[in-house]
């Protein structure tokens, strides 16, 4: 069984920075692209930044120049580092991986981690 658990969550004031980590667990042969999802109250799930096993990266307008996504291969792990937050962040953040096990390709998400941003 897959399971992506993220961490580092929290409230933080305008202009602050968070850490998000994701890290994979479980039986699976390789992970693919893994990415950052935002859901804001009243609102659909928006991409915020995508990375390939090779370390090609992917940002929403929204974030590029403040958020940066990394991701270490040997622990099957991915981070986005927020940096100057805006009220606008805040969200509830999932984590997803493209993860290849004994029955092919699936996307497997995380449980979700809230960020909030506050003046």
């Amino acid at each position: 069984q897959v399971q992506l658990v993220e961490s580092g969550g929290g409230l933080v004031q305008i202009g602050g920075s968070l850490r998000l980590s994701c890290a994979a667990s479980g039986s699976f042969i390789s992970i693919n692209t893994m990415g950052w999802y935002r859901q804001a109250p009243g609102k659909e799930r928006e991409l915020a930044a995508t990375i390939t096993s090779g370390g090609s990266t992917n940002y929403a307008d929204s974030v590029k120049g403040r958020f940066t996504i990394s991701r270490d291969n040997a622990k099957n792990t991915v981070y986005l580092q927020m940096n100057n937050l805006k009220p606008e962040d805040t969200a509830v953040y999932y984590c997803d991986a493209i993860i290849l096990t004994g029955w092919g390709h699936r996307h497997y998400w995380g449980q979700g981690t809230q960020v909030t941003v506050s003046s």
